[in-house]
C-alpha cells in the first residue's frame, strides 16, 4: 500500500503545486489556460499518436473495452440523475448535470499520467482506445439530454437531431485528440517506422504531457471551489469515486478483459470529474455550482480513492 501511495501521491501533489502557483500569485490563471491548450492540442495528441502507432493489441477487440466502461457510465449517470431529481427535487437539467458530474472522468489531465505511472505503458493502449470515443460519446449524450431537458421544461419541440450530429461531427474532425489517434492508427496499419529524428521529437513532446497536464489542471482549480449544492455534490462525488469504478470493474470481469486492461479502465473510472462537466454547465447556463463543487471535491479526495482502487487491483 505504501508503494502505491508513493506512486499516486506525486500526481496529486503536482495538481496542488499548480493550485498554489495561482493561489500565491506566482503566475496568473491565464498561464494555466495556455498550458492546458498546449497539452490538449500538441502534447497529448502526440502521446496518443505514438502509443497507437507502436501498440501491440494482441488481437484484442475494442468493443469489449467500450462495453465494459460505458455500461458503468450508464449505471452511474442514471444514479446521479435519479438522486438529483427524486431525492433532491431538482429539475431535469440539474439531473443531467448530476449524471455528467458523476460519470465524466478526467481521462486526459489525470487519467493519462496516472495509468502511465501505475499500470505502465501497456496501460496506455486501452486508455487510448477509450479516449478515441470517450469525449465524443459523453459530449453527444450530455448535449442531447440537456437540450431535451431544456425543451421539456420550456414546452418546445425537439431540435433536429441530424443538425446536432452534424455540428458535433465537424467539431470531432477538428479535435486534436481524434487527429492524433487517427494518425497513429494509420501509421500502425501501414507498418511504417518513424524516422529517428521524428521519433525523438515526438518522444520529447509526448513526455511532458503528463506533468504539464497536472500542473495546468491545478492552476484551473482556483476558479472552481465549493459553492452551494454541497448535498448533491457529495452524492455525485461518491458516485464518481466509488460507484463508477465498481461498476467498471464488475463489467470488465463479465466481458473477460485482461488484468492490465481492467486495471487501466478501473483507475480511469476512479479519477476526479473532468472539467467538461463545467463546460456543459457553462454552455447551458445551469448547474455551475454543482459541476464546480463536484470537480473540486473529487480532486481533493482523488488521491485516497485512486490509491484504494490501485491497492485492490494490485496495480
Amino acid at each position: 500500500m505504501t508503494a502505491i501511495i508513493f506512486d499516486v501521491l506525486p500526481i496529486f501533489i503536482m495538481i496542488l503545486i499548480g493550485w498554489l502557483i495561482v493561489k500565491t500569485g506566482l503566475m496568473k490563471a491565464d498561464v494555466g489556460d495556455a498550458l492546458s491548450e498546449f497539452v490538449f492540442k500538441i502534447a497529448v495528441p502526440l502521446l496518443l499518436f505514438r502509443t497507437i502507432a507502436e501498440a501491440d493489441f494482441h488481437g484484442a477487440s475494442p468493443f469489449r473495452l467500450w462495453i465494459a466502461y460505458f455500461s458503468g457510465v450508464a449505471v452511474t449517470w442514471t444514479a446521479g440523475h435519479i438522486a438529483a431529481t427524486r431525492f433532491f427535487g431538482r429539475d431535469d437539467r440539474i439531473g443531467v448535470l448530476a449524471g455528467v458530474s458523476s460519470a465524466f472522468a478526467n481521462t486526459i489531465f489525470v487519467g493519462l499520467p496516472l495509468v502511465q505511472r501505475t499500470v505502465g505503458n501497456e496501460g496506455l493502449v486501452p486508455l487510448s482506445i477509450l479516449i478515441a470515443v470517450h469525449l465524443p460519446v459523453m459530449m453527444i449524450i450530455g448535449t442531447i439530454m440537456m437540450e431535451r431537458a431544456e425543451r421539456k421544461i420550456a414546452g418546445k419541440g425537439e431540435r433536429n437531431i441530424l443538425n446536432l450530429f452534424r455540428q458535433i461531427g465537424l467539431n470531432l474532425v477538428r479535435n486534436p485528440l481524434v487527429i492524433g489517434l487517427a494518425a497513429g492508427a494509420a501509421v500502425h496499419l501501414a507498418g511504417l517506422p518513424m524516422p529517428a529524428p521524428v521519433e525523438s521529437i515526438v518522444d520529447q513532446l509526448a513526455g511532458v504531457a503528463g506533468p504539464v497536464a497536472l500542473v495546468s489542471l491545478g492552476m484551473a482549480l482556483e476558479r472552481y471551489g465549493v459553492s452551494g449544492n454541497v448535498g448533491i455534490a457529495s452524492v455525485t462525488s461518491a458516485f464518481k469515486l466509488l460507484l463508477l469504478p465498481c461498476c467498471v470493474w464488475a463489467a470488465s470481469h463479465l466481458v473477460g478483459l485482461t488484468g492490465s486492461w481492467t486495471a487501466a479502465l478501473v483507475l480511469i473510472a476512479a479519477v476526479p470529474t473532468g472539467v467538461n462537466a463545467w463546460l456543459i454547465a457553462n454552455r447551458f447556463g445551469v448547474g455551475h455550482s454543482l459541476a464546480a463543487s463536484t470537480i473540486t471535491v473529487t480532486t481533493a479526495l482523488g488521491a485516497i480513492s485512486v490509491s484504494l482502487w490501485a491497492y485492490l487491483l494490485g496495480a
